[in-house]
């Protein structure tokens, strides 16, 4: 059974992604989570801090799910896949909080949470870096920052998710997997360790 605060913040995602931040309101919050105006301003000031909430809760669980594809048995090649795959399959999987993450104008409210989405960044970061660290010593990663990895990474496959999640294209962006793999690995992998994985 859901809480009064998880209701309210599954029907602003649903009212977000309807009418936008802009177009949202609290009344139409309100009616879809069948809360009253009370129980609303109990739990947040205003829309904005109910968008700042909901940005931070659906960023933490991106980070799990990519977090979570890597450990310490997967080499190089592997570890660069299931970081694809897992971009990938949550987006799709989460298409509605993936729009909020990724494509709903956050202008008027990230400021309030510029902190904490610092802290989540680094916390990604520290637990990619758990997995990449070996790989760089043992010269199977090439050397480079964190932020460069991250970006051969997922920046490609975030041009294909963005068009899936704005409606340009209806092809599922999994689709692509396997040649964004092979582009990522090109990229980031040892030219040593792309024909086999070290253990």
């Amino acid at each position: 059974m859901t809480t009064a605060r998880e209701d309210l913040l599954t029907a602003g995602l649903a009212v977000f992604d309807r009418d936008g931040f802009d177009g949202a309101t609290v009344a139409a919050i309100r009616t879809r989570a069948r809360a009253s105006n009370g129980s609303f301003f109990h739990f947040f000031a205003s829309k904005k801090e109910l968008a700042g909430t909901l940005f931070l809760e659906i960023l933490q669980s991106y980070h799990a799910a990519m977090i979570c594809s890597v450990d310490e048995a997967c080499g190089a090649q592997e570890g660069v896949a299931r970081l694809i795959h897992a971009h990938l399959d949550w987006v799709v999987g989460n298409r509605r909080e993936a729009r909020f993450l990724f494509e709903i104008s956050r202008s008027e409210w990230v400021e309030e949470v510029r902190g904490a989405q610092r802290a989540e960044n680094s916390r990604l970061a520290e637990g990619i870096e758990r997995w990449r660290a070996p790989r760089l010593a043992s010269g199977e990663l090439l050397p480079m920052s964190a932020a460069v990895f991250l970006s051969q990474i997922i920046g490609p496959a975030q041009i294909f998710c963005r068009a899936y999640l704005s409606g340009r294209n209806r092809d599922d962006p999994r689709e692509q997997a396997e040649a964004l793999i092979a582009c990522a690995v090109r990229a980031v992998v040892a030219p040593g360790a792309q024909q086999g994985e070290a253990s």
